[in-house]
């Protein structure tokens, strides 16, 4: 944990920077469920509408617990990768994101505004 700067962190995931990451790039390392992603902010703010838009899916008809079932397909940035993830755990990804943005934008912000 001493190579990362801790952005944001919930019961599902964690969102860092490297330290060894580039100055100029703001980018973010984002994970949950055992995955990874690198992304810019303008990803992220993409990711964070698909997980929006997740949401409008239906779950199974008879599912007996449509919360935690894994039906539901949540599109990434990345054209190829899509996951199968549960209605709960698109909430704390939504946290995940959301959170993890917001710092990103005050941390911008802050760098723009101290130059």
């Amino acid at each position: 944990m001493k190579n990362i700067d801790i952005i944001y962190r919930n019961e599902s995931g964690i969102a860092f920077y490297w330290k060894t990451s580039k100055q100029g790039t703001l980018k973010a390392q984002v994970i949950f469920r055992d995955m990874g992603f690198y992304f810019t902010l303008d990803q992220l703010k993409k990711f964070a509408y698909l997980s929006e838009e997740t949401l409008v899916q239906q779950t199974c008809k008879d599912c007996p617990a449509p919360r935690d079932c894994r039906s539901l397909l949540l599109k990434t940035p990345l054209n190829d990768v899509d996951l199968a993830v549960s209605r709960q755990e698109v909430y704390e990804i939504q946290d995940l994101l959301d959170q993890t943005i917001l710092r990103m934008e005050m941390q911008a912000f802050m760098q723009t505004a101290l130059n």
